[in-house]
């Protein structure tokens, strides 16, 4: 099953139609979410090891991008996202790690959890936009017209694209982090308190970002570089705890 959806992601990806894209995509996904259940599912709970971890949110990211694909400028994200997912699903089923959260864990704990993973999926996708936005803009000042400006939207949709995943990404961000705060007592808890700290560091960057573009048009290389750097603190807080605790600290 695994290689299956490996090979579909694939196929998606050389596939030229749109339409043709999302069938393979959707295809892919439906067995990646076949590939989660064996993984995530146990008997004494929900698994989200680092690897399942990962391989959890590159498939909400491409179930993100394919119910935007039918109505927004997405499909070039494909490009790189569906690799992305592929080498999820192969690191998933090559490295076994155990994190698991009880079956009886509470709402709250679930709510944050959901909103964490669908923040995180989020603005990981327009981090990968903030990148497109970067070589489209430079191309374009630099009047050299590559396969970048033949393929993408004009640079007024992709921005426009690009602010509508932050404001709904900060929104989940801003969930996750007050559910956190009211249902995790252990928020600040030694193993979790760099994770906070560095998820609290995304979300203020976000918000200055976001408020910058409402009160001064900020557009550009201004907005790239604040997503990006929100986007950095946001996967360090992340993954970068996760791949101490579980790869090197073993807890």
């Amino acid at each position: 099953m695994n290689t299956f959806a490996i090979i579909l992601y694939i196929a998606a990806i050389v596939s030229r139609h749109k339409y043709l894209l999302l069938v393979l995509g959707g295809l892919a996904a439906t067995l990646h979410a076949l590939v989660l259940y064996q993984g995530l599912i146990t008997p004494t709970g929900l698994n989200l090891g680092f690897f399942n971890a990962a391989s959890l949110i590159a498939w909400v990211i491409v179930v993100l991008l394919l119910l935007s694909l039918p109505h927004q400028p997405v499909k070039n994200l494909a490009i790189v996202l569906f690799p992305l997912a592929a080498l999820a699903i192969g690191l998933q089923g090559y490295f076994q790690t155990e994190r698991i959260f009880s079956s009886e864990t509470e709402i709250g704990v679930t709510l944050h959890i959901l909103a964490s993973i669908l923040a995180y999926s989020l603005l990981s996708i327009s981090a990968l936009q903030a990148l497109f936005l970067a070589l489209q803009d430079y191309q374009l000042h630099h009047k050299h017209p590559g396969w970048v400006m033949q393929r993408l939207p004009p640079l007024q949709v992709m921005e426009k694209l690009f602010f509508q995943m932050i404001t709904v990404g900060f929104g989940l961000l801003s969930l996750s982090l007050i559910s956190g705060l009211v249902f995790l007592d252990d928020l600040f808890a030694q193993h979790l308190a760099h994770k906070t700290v560095l998820s609290t560091m995304a979300w203020c960057i976000f918000a200055i970002l976001l408020w910058g573009h409402w009160r001064y048009g900020w557009r550009g290389k201004t907005a790239i570089r604040w997503n990006l750097t929100g986007f950095a603190a946001l996967m360090l807080a992340y993954f970068g705890s996760k791949l101490v605790l579980e790869l090197i600290l073993h807890r």
